[in-house]
């Protein structure tokens, strides 16, 4: 019957829109086959120098090496330094010549991998690529159950690196929290060393107590490497090192280590770490001009050494609050200090190694989220090649939180989204597409370009909340900080990881105390 034909007609059509808006919605909830916010993005759009400011501070950096120089330089490094070309002074102190800064600045590893235990997640170190990380050393745990700070400990440890694991845009590892339970400095720094190794396969960094710590735990690295001097080969750790204690004199200490490094061949962080109105001048140029110089002196350190040796140029501006003394990790100076570090660095063709995400919040809360936001994008536009304490770092250093991991790795994600920037194409105007539009039905919903565009150019949050309020509430009203622990916790009961195989591990336990 006709009727009855019409009906059949009208069934189908409605089964066939609902089996599209199912397609529809099913594209839409899929993940792109494409990270459209993939770490590695170019930076270098946020320029808060002029090129007559870098030269300017450029040029007072090198009158502060040639005319005050370094002091305190223990004699083994004072040997090397005046054999390359530095001068030694009746008052102790070594400078050093404009064309001795400019040569070990030419000669300075421009570029160079970080490489993981897993090859595909090693990363090129230098240009323009901006690549999102960890650091810090923070003595107290955000506990994911009391949401109060305790003392750090080596399960933390252990899991926090089990977590970032699974993390996307922590694209290396250093260990972010001191296991405060352990005592011993040196079953410390071994401890340190294997749970970054057990627990990932990204580039991880670490610190070395004391400088006759770092053979015996390279005889670990081996062991994991495949045997005696398969590290060296092809090394999957790196150093962080702060040889230069503000202002402008050497850290015995700390050189010692720096030559324990270069001997076994651990790429090294160099980090100066000045304080603005204490260890370094209030002013933003006069913070940064001194700054500048103490790294450089760093890299002259090196340069004397193993010239050409891969080190990230670690100059990483710090901010007291000048009312009270305060480390300040977020606010408008850290955040164009920062940045300003990071050009500067970029326009002398060296590895830059920032700092940012440092906010001196102790909740996750509003000031977390501006504190991070700014200072992590300013950084990231500025092209900060390794933008160090990123993720998981409150408190101004002094605390991680397992669910400030996973809120820092989303908010990368737009960070990145952010700095791939607007791809003007002759498909992307879209010219066929609004026309369509127009004469069609009127929007662009569900129309192939949408589509297009949905899957290649945006990136959707999981944890930041998009609904309305009604569905919000229904939901159980969760804000941020409980979705992020929710989070937290799933990765943590479902990810563990065993990347030390059962020989590595008895052997290393043979050699080593370890406590876990």
């Amino acid at each position: 019957m006709p009727g009855q034909e019409s009906i059949a007609v009208t069934q189908e059509n409605t089964a066939s829109r609902r089996a599209g808006r199912s397609a529809r919605r099913a594209r839409r909830a899929a993940k792109p086959e494409v990270n459209p916010a993939a770490p590695g993005r170019r930076g270098g759009a946020y320029r808060p120098l002029s090129e007559r400011d870098m030269t300017a501070i450029f040029d007072t950096s090198l009158r502060l090496l040639a005319e005050l120089g370094m002091g305190e330089v223990p004699d083994r490094l004072r040997g090397d330094l005046v054999r390359a070309g530095a001068r030694s002074r009746q008052d102790g102190r070594v400078v050093f010549s404009r064309a001795l800064a400019e040569d070990a600045i030419a000669r300075a590893a421009g570029k160079f991998v970080l490489h993981g235990r897993d090859p595909a997640r090693s990363i090129e170190v230098g240009g323009d690529r901006v690549f999102f990380g960890t650091g810090g050393a923070a003595v107290q745990t955000l506990d994911i159950d009391t949401a109060e700070y305790r003392p750090s400990t080596l399960r933390d440890l252990h899991d926090f690196t089990r977590l970032q694991d699974v993390l996307t845009n922590v694209s290396w590892f250093t260990r972010c929290c001191i296991a405060t339970d352990v005592a011993d400095p040196f079953d410390l720094d071994v401890n340190t060393a294997y749970a970054l190794l057990r627990n990932t396969t990204k580039p991880v960094a670490t610190a070395f107590t004391h400088a006759d710590h770092v053979a015996p735990i390279v005889g670990l690295f081996d062991h994991i490497a495949g045997g005696a001097g398969a590290f060296s080969r092809r090394p999957f750790v790196k150093a962080h090192i702060s040889p230069v204690i503000s202002p402008m004199r050497y850290g015995e200490d700390a050189v010692d280590v720096t030559y324990a490094c270069l001997a076994h061949n651990i790429p090294v962080s160099c980090i100066t770490a000045a304080q603005s109105g204490a260890t370094a001048p209030a002013t933003l140029a006069g913070f940064l001009a001194q700054s500048l110089a103490e790294t450089l002196a760093s890299l002259m350190m090196v340069d004397a050494v193993k010239p050409g040796h891969p080190l990230v140029f670690s100059n990483w501006p710090l901010v007291i609050d000048l009312r009270t003394g305060a480390f300040a990790g977020g606010g408008g100076e850290i955040t164009v200090l920062n940045a300003a570090s990071a050009q500067l660095s970029n326009w002398l063709g060296l590895p830059s190694g920032v700092a940012a995400s440092m906010t001196d919040a102790k909740a996750i809360d509003a000031q977390y989220g501006v504190e991070k936001g700014m200072t992590s994008l300013a950084a990231a536009l500025a092209g900060g090649n390794l933008i160090y304490e990123s993720s998981g770092m409150t408190a101004s250093l002094l605390g991680a939180s397992f669910e400030a991991f996973v809120l820092d790795d989303e908010m990368h994600s737009a960070t990145y989204r952010a700095l791939r920037g607007i791809e003007v194409t002759e498909e992307n105007l879209g010219f066929d597409a609004i026309c369509e539009a127009v004469l069609g039905e009127g929007h662009f919903l569900g129309g192939q370009h949408t589509y297009g565009a949905m899957e290649r150019d945006y990136f959707y949050p999981t944890l930041a909340d998009r609904n309305p309020p009604r569905t919000w509430q229904e939901g159980g009203a969760q804000d941020a900080w409980a979705r992020a622990r929710d989070t937290a916790r799933r990765i943590l009961e479902t990810h563990h990881p065993t990347y030390i195989d059962a020989a590595q591990d008895a052997a290393i336990r043979n050699a080593f105390r370890i406590l876990s």
